[in-house]
């Protein structure tokens, strides 16, 4: 867990999709707030992981941070770049497999 590490959602960006709230399985968005992603536990976030950016529809959610160069997946494909990132995702079963 990080204190220096969660997730930020730009609102102009953002559709409300729910599904970063949806996805995150460390309590670290309210679920209450569906489908506005408000993050409510910060030291619930997995450092380094991005498994709720990578799920972003939109690319709307950035990392306070980050220093990985991770791009959201959106914008490489987007940008002709193909999709050969390592895994950033948290490693628990529910990881994506970007």
């Amino acid at each position: 867990m990080s204190k220096k590490w969660y997730p930020v959602t730009d609102i102009l960006s953002c559709i409300e999709c729910g599904t970063c709230v949806n996805f995150c399985s460390h309590g670290v968005y309210d679920k209450s707030k569906y489908p506005t992603p408000i993050v409510v536990n910060t030291d619930g976030c997995i450092d380094r992981c991005h498994d709720c950016g990578n799920e972003c529809p939109v690319g709307a959610i950035t990392y306070v941070g980050d220093d990985t160069e991770w791009i959201p997946p959106v914008f490489r494909e987007k940008g002709g770049m193909p999709d050969v990132s390592p895994n950033y995702g948290c490693g628990c079963c529910c990881g994506s497999k970007r």
